[in-house]
């Protein structure tokens, strides 16, 4: 009793990836041996699982997540009810992980984000034997390595017309060149994140997608209606046949019309196709029942008890009086550069947040031009920032004098103040205002657990990285509130200082 031309097997090793011979390759599992395989003939290469070809696999695994694929050039409706469109020329197969782009699409909402895939996978390699062709005498073999992709682009949009755009577009170039004009006139964002990418016309690439949908694809059934769980990760066809004393070993699938008997041993990861001749009819793919993904577990804050906070508030209190002491001498000479260049006022104050969300007046001195705000709205289309705060390399709205103190940060001084005034903290995340802590409720209520500083992680760590600089604020900021300590304060306290004395040396 066999499982005929039909099992693929697949054994990982640590070092390398599984030959990709394993996966054209059939293996029947034999009944009377728990544990023994031999081979069979090869699939046919219009192989199924639960009716459903690798690239169909594919897009079912996207649809799992709300996000329908979208090739250039191959026409199909553009469903309404999908959450995300990937878009990706016709011939790229991408799996990466959607988590690290949730803070992009969730709290910056680009229209269009274009996400570079770095496919670090170790590529595989066939030998080939050479021989004369007269004599056909063994003359050498040829190690031929596998084509491979290392950098691809896709993009992520949730707007249908973007979407049609690409692919009604003739040619990946034109279709590329549509989305940069779209996105010169929207919102967008760029982001590179790890992840694989398969050539769907090459039998051994298609045949890696499969191994690894096998181990990341965790519930088939939210889109394909003909899986059943059975146990563990295994997923079985509702019109195949599994003794309840089969052994199943890592993760398999089976097919329609398959039977697995009693004393069977199948070692996955491992495909048992389709039945060719019980192959099943494909069904829609049901958007409105699609269960949703688990949304990322809300920050971990860290409590801190009341020796804690009496000791934080004690030690904001030292280094602010001290802090105003030594730099109070500096007020009347910033004071007075700042009122020769544009007059009064010399503070500017901007209603921030603290804890619990009450707002506060965040004191610095005067930096820029009288009508910045006004200014504001006409050097939108030239914000740099990849979320909702404003920056502009070289803003033109700063004054001379404001220049100087922005980049040594003696704008900040009397922040000192509002240390003093329990309004915030010498370490801290950046204060922020109401507007811009609406974006995302979970990082909102983290951060505003605690007083914001005037220095804090994201200040030290930052890159300025074009298309990041939003997600490392809301990835630090986080980052401190799980993990503030009296030794991260001091190592802040130290690098802020550290920064400041290396940019007065070099200037």
């Amino acid at each position: 009793m066999t499982v005929a031309d039909s099992a693929i097997g697949l054994q990982a090793s640590p070092a390398r990836a599984p030959a990709p011979e394993a996966l054209s390759a059939p293996v029947s599992v034999a009944a009377t041996s728990p544990s023994a395989s031999v081979p069979a003939p090869a699939a046919p290469p219009d192989r199924t699982i639960w009716g459903l070809d690798p690239v169909q696999l594919h897009t079912r695994f996207w649809a799992s997540h709300g996000v329908q694929v979208v090739r250039q050039g191959e026409p199909s409706e553009i469903v309404r009810h999908a959450e995300l469109f990937l878009l990706t020329e016709s011939g790229a197969l991408p799996l990466f992980r959607l988590a690290p782009l949730m803070d992009a699409l969730n709290w910056i909402k680009p229209q269009l984000l274009f996400v570079r895939l770095h496919d670090a996978r170790e590529r595989g390699y066939r030998e080939h034997v050479i021989t004369d062709p007269g004599t056909g005498r063994f003359l050498r073999f040829q190690r031929v390595y596998e084509a491979s992709r290392r950098l691809t682009r896709v993009v992520l949009t949730p707007d249908r017309d973007v979407a049609q755009l690409w692919q009604s577009a003739p040619t990946p170039l034109a279709g590329w060149r549509r989305l940069r004009r779209v996105a010169r006139r929207t919102d967008s964002a760029t982001q590179s994140v790890d992840g694989n990418v398969y050539d769907r016309d090459d039998e051994r690439d298609v045949a890696h997608l499969v191994h690894d949908l096998l181990q990341t694809w965790k519930w088939p059934e939210s889109t394909v209606g003909r899986a059943r769980k059975v146990n563990g990760s295994v997923w079985v066809d509702a019109d195949a046949k599994v003794d309840p004393a089969a052994k199943f070993i890592g993760p398999v699938w089976v097919g329609s019309g398959r039977s697995i008997g009693a004393g069977a041993t199948v070692v996955g990861p491992a495909v048992v196709w389709d039945d060719p001749g019980k192959r099943p009819a494909t069904d829609d793919i049901q958007w409105l029942t699609i269960e949703p993904p688990d949304p990322p577990q809300d920050p971990a804050v860290k409590d801190a008890t009341a020796l804690d906070r009496f000791f934080k508030r004690a030690f904001d209190l030292a280094v602010s009086t001290a802090g105003l002491v030594l730099t109070l001498p500096l007020y009347p000479l910033i004071m007075l550069a700042i009122w020769i260049e544009d007059g009064r006022p010399f503070f500017f104050g901007h209603r921030r947040e603290t804890v619990g969300g009450r707002e506060f007046s965040c004191i610095k001195f005067r930096s820029m031009r009288k009508d910045a705000e006004k200014l504001k709205a006409a050097l939108r289309a030239m914000n740099q920032a990849d979320g909702p705060q404003f920056y502009i390399e070289n803003d033109p709205r700063l004054t001379s004098v404001g220049r100087f103190l922005r980049k040594y940060y003696f704008d900040e001084l009397p922040q000192l103040f509002n240390v003093l005034a329990g309004h915030m903290s010498i370490v801290g995340p950046r204060p922020s205002p109401h507007s811009e802590n609406q974006f995302c409720p979970a990082w909102r209520e983290a951060r505003l657990s605690v007083r914001p500083g005037i220095t804090g992680l994201w200040q030290i760590k930052r890159t300025r990285r074009r298309g990041s600089d939003f997600q490392e604020w809301i990835k630090y900021d986080i980052e401190y509130v799980e993990k503030r300590t009296w030794w991260l304060d001091l190592v802040i306290i130290w690098k802020t200082f550290a920064m400041v004395f290396v940019k007065v040396i070099r200037s």
